[in-house]
């Protein structure tokens, strides 16, 4: 039992780590589902090199499996891998599982194969593993991990707002006196904040309006209220000076399309304050 355990299942979990290597190199893979995809853009490198990284590790379990037959010091530092293997397995895959829509078969494949090993060599220790796995997967869950997948998809308005802000309820109600159609994005979602932090913008409404052709970005009340009513008297102008052909307009992200000054916070254009936890409304005359 022991080298069915120690040897031959490792052995099989390096071929299928192998196999998967080699379809990799000739593009193709076991796995075809979306998760795995998306798995492999978290990484700061090609995932290739996870798989070469993990072969390296069975070959040295292997070696180690056949060494603790015979040898009580092997036989620990067998463990002390495996065990290792399936803590960085787990880290990987719980990490995947929270910021992926799907998870990746390939990776559940290798984790449960070494949950396997680990239970067969030693089925009185098992409670060890199980239980950093557990471990690992409660101090993932309560981090803020940016979800790996986009927001804003389609065409539209979208407004990065909170329920608290009193500069939000602003353009809210702007919104519905003019009977504009929009989506609202919760400032406290972790990839709001990692998108206005990426773009250096500290205090909301942000507003995102997404078009064919373009991406805009206004922030603060009176900005994204002045856009639009800037909008509504160039309508009016066009309609009586529209030429007669127009040139085709280019594919281009504006990301300052109101001057300047449409992407600087200041105490007299008004802004909530970006904060972890929002107590209470913020004032309508003080920046944090």
């Amino acid at each position: 039992m022991a080298i069915f355990s120690r040897v031959f299942l490792p052995l099989l979990l390096l071929l299928y780590i192998a196999t998967e290597t080699y379809m990799k190199l000739q593009n193709t893979s076991l796995c075809g589902e979306v998760g795995c995809k998306l798995a492999g853009e978290l990484l700061n490198f090609d995932s290739i090199y996870l798989n070469y990284f993990g072969m390296v590790g069975l070959f040295i379990l292997i070696l180690l499996g056949l060494s603790s037959l015979k040898k009580e010091s092997s036989k620990t530092l067998f463990f002390t891998v495996l065990y290792a293997a399936i803590a960085f397995e787990a880290t990987i895959l719980i990490y995947q599982f929270l910021a992926n829509p799907e998870p990746c078969i390939f990776c559940l494949g290798i984790f449960f194969s070494l949950l396997v090993i680990a239970l067969l060599s030693s089925p009185k220790k098992f409670l060890l593993p199980l239980g950093i796995v557990i471990a690992i997967g409660m101090a993932l869950s309560t981090l803020a991990i940016n979800k790996n997948k986009a927001y804003i998809i389609e065409t539209g308005t979208y407004l990065i707002q909170s329920e608290t802000c009193s500069h939000c309820k602003k353009v809210k109600t702007y919104f519905a006196d003019k009977h504009i159609d929009y989506q609202t994005i919760l400032a406290q979602e972790v990839n709001a904040r990692h998108f206005l932090k990426f773009i250096n913008i500290q205090t909301i409404p942000v507003l995102v309006v997404k078009t064919a052709h373009e991406i805009k970005i206004i922030q603060g009340d009176k900005r994204i209220i002045h856009y639009y009513e800037q909008q509504n008297s160039n309508v009016s102008k066009d309609t009586s000076t529209a030429p007669t052909n127009p040139l085709p307009q280019r594919s281009s992200v504006s990301y300052n399309p109101l001057g300047n000054d449409f992407l600087t916070a200041g105490a007299n254009d008004g802004g909530c304050a970006l904060t972890v936890v929002e107590t209470e409304p913020c004032d309508t005359n003080t920046t944090h």
